[in-house]
């Protein structure tokens, strides 16, 4: 497939474009300077782009691409969660819907998983105030997936409570709207795996309209 990735950079968004280009993919990354710092990727072509801009998605979508994938996400304390979070959303939507490209996957929180009916992962007390904005701002760029037309085949991919540098091992489950946890009622998983789950839903083109969870 040619795979256009928003959020390229990152460290998700980098760990997504490694595993897709060993699967033979080509990829085009989008990060918004259209450089990628120590880029140690063979073979991926990076252009600038704003993903929160319904226009520059429309015309970089517009490239003969089979599917958009987006692990777009704010850096932690410098930029404003809800602008690049809901906004990234607001402008695939608009701009996949104008260029007609179908597909789209798109990096999720944790967040708005549910841990009991009703309760959801962001309701804990506990829960850390530096992620709050970020899961809230997860939580309504999937509400605005929900209602989008239905000409656009978006899949929101959540990731366990815990995601962090780790072994690729290939392996994982795949919830729905519950926070899937192992049986030490941890919830975790590797960049590395999730990335492993990303690539896989978007060779398999499952899990259409819906959000998902991945962990161990």
């Amino acid at each position: 497939m040619n795979i256009l990735l928003f959020g390229a950079s990152g460290h998700i968004g980098s760990a997504i474009a490694g595993e897709l280009l060993s699967r033979g993919h080509s990829v085009t990354g989008v990060t918004r300077t259209g450089e990628i710092a120590g880029n140690s990727h063979e073979g991926l072509n990076v252009v600038a782009g704003d993903a929160t801009s319904a226009d520059t998605v429309a015309e970089l979508s517009a490239r003969g691409y089979d599917a958009v994938a987006s692990a777009v996400g704010p850096k932690l304390g410098v930029d404003d969660d809800h602008k690049i979070i809901v906004g990234a959303a607001n402008a695939l939507i608009e701009g996949l819907t104008r260029s007609g490209v179908r597909r789209v996957v798109v990096l999720g929180g944790a967040g708005s998983l549910e841990v009991s009916p009703g309760v959801k992962v962001i309701d804990n007390p506990n829960f850390p105030a530096v992620w709050k904005q970020n899961a809230l701002a997860q939580s309504e760029a999937l509400g605005l997936y929900r209602k989008a037309d239905a000409a656009l085949d978006w899949t929101f991919i959540s990731p366990a409570a815990q995601i962090e540098p780790g072994e690729r091992t290939g392996t994982y489950r795949v919830g729905g709207d519950q926070l899937v946890v192992d049986a030490e009622g941890q919830s975790r998983i590797s960049i590395a795996d999730y990335a492993v789950a990303f690539a896989d839903v978007l060779e398999r083109g499952d899990a259409i309209q819906s959000r998902i969870t991945v962990a161990y």
